[in-house]
């Protein structure tokens, strides 16, 4: 099959994998790569968003990426590409028009208005996935820049058209794969069809993420791990009280800045200056990005994982603990629900509550032969469920069903009408 890949950001696919922390772009190239493992076609569009960037690139792996001049060849938020959705449309048409693919799977809610728009009067079908929406966002009390608000205060009134405009897309697409069970439920709030919701969760890839291989250095200390993907809704600080009713054991938080650039980060001086107050700050400990070559071996030092963010649409460091047998306890939220089975792989807790987080953890630390166990069925589970075959395999199937020989009228006249949406934004 010929597969399209519509990607937001150029710049990031470029980078080696496992030479950087993980993001959105090095989940799309693994997606990619294992799809042309499995003798599929695989081309990734995505907006030139640099100017030393060529038209096309070729990555390891058979996956071939094309990068579109629309707007300026500079990273922009989602709201800035709206005025040049129309140019990025122009560009995926004339390159599929010259290489027609089988189906389009666009990622992210702006890939999939230029796609939508790109495909408008072909034949093939457009899938599209969402990484986060912001209906959930609103719901978990997550402001615009991606930061959680503080209990009570709702998040400020929305001014923008993203909820709007990712609406139009799902209800357009011809197929939406949702990463949870909880996006679920979402899109069809939305009025997306339920017949037209897949649930495809993220892969993990098993030659990197395994229960064996080296673990990284530690001391006598029972350790806890926090991996930071948002610094300012990931529940750190949660985590930094709780340490302080768990004697002796250290937190180890992975993530946000370059460790030369820690002392600079306003929320690792804030998580610092908790740690001061509470009297634990020779146990809390910083290392900043961490590659994902490195990452294997650091989550295998940890006795127990520790996520209780306040959103989480996926939670793919709970998955990649679990994957190198690394129990987790993570906040009963967005995709944390499907991915650790309390009681089984885990524990799940409510978010924002340190003292219950606390108990928690003691009575984990205190039954060795409980965390073992959680530990060996976490790797059992996300080998099973979560493996990149299994994702790829699943992934093709949605695709499969999606296609058909043309455009129903429905069809045309949705897309028609996001279309007229991104006109309006623009303007």
């Amino acid at each position: 099959m010929k597969i399209a890949l519509v990607a937001e950001e150029a710049s990031a696919l470029t980078r080696p994998l496992g030479s950087e922390p993980a993001s959105q772009e090095t989940r799309i190239v693994a997606l990619a790569q294992e799809l042309a493992s499995q003798d599929h076609d695989v081309t990734i569009y995505a907006r030139k968003d640099a100017a030393d960037l060529p038209d096309e690139d070729k990555l390891p792996g058979r996956v071939r990426v094309e990068y579109v001049t629309a707007g300026p060849a500079e990273p922009l938020a989602d709201e800035a590409v709206l005025p040049h959705i129309q140019a990025f449309a122009v560009g995926l048409a004339d390159a599929w028009h010259r290489d027609q693919p089988d189906v389009v799977h666009a990622i992210g809610w702006t890939g999939g208005l230029a796609a939508l728009a790109g495909t408008r009067d072909r034949s093939f079908p457009v899938v599209q996935t969402f990484h986060s929406l912001r209906t959930a966002e609103r719901r978990h009390h997550i402001g615009r820049d991606g930061a959680a608000w503080p209990a009570g205060v709702a998040p400020e009134a929305e001014t923008g058209s993203r909820h709007r405009l990712e609406r139009a897309v799902a209800c357009s697409a011809d197929a939406v794969i949702a990463t949870s069970s909880d996006e679920l439920q979402d899109l069809t709030s939305l009025g997306v069809r339920r017949t037209s919701v897949s649930v495809v969760p993220f892969g993990v890839d098993p030659e990197r993420f395994g229960a064996d291989g080296p673990v990284a250095p530690r001391g006598g200390r029972p350790r806890l791990i926090a991996v930071a993907t948002h610094l300012r809704r990931d529940g750190l600080e949660t985590a930094v009280r709780a340490l302080a009713d768990v004697p002796d054991a250290e937190l180890l938080i992975v993530g946000g800045p370059a460790r030369p650039m820690l002392r600079r980060d306003e929320t690792c001086c804030d998580l610092a200056r908790l740690a001061g107050s509470l009297g634990v700050s020779d146990r809390v400990k910083f290392a900043g990005q961490v590659s994902q070559d490195d990452m294997p071996a650091l989550l295998r030092s940890a006795d127990l994982m520790v996520d209780v963010s306040w959103y989480e649409p996926f939670g793919m460091a709970c998955l990649e603990a679990m994957a190198c047998g690394t129990p987790v306890i993570a906040s009963a939220v967005g995709g944390h629900r499907d991915t650790v089975v309390d009681g089984t792989t885990g524990v799940l807790v409510a978010p924002g509550q340190p003292a219950a987080l606390a108990r928690r953890i003691r009575r984990l630390l205190a039954s060795p032969m409980l965390l073992e166990g959680y530990g060996i069925a976490a790797a059992d589970r996300a080998q099973a469920r979560y493996s990149l075959d299994r994702v790829a395999r699943e992934t093709v199937a949605v695709y499969e069903r999606a296609r058909r020989p043309a455009l129903s009228v429905a069809a045309v006249e949705d897309i028609a009408a996001v279309e007229d949406d991104v006109d309006q934004s623009a303007a």
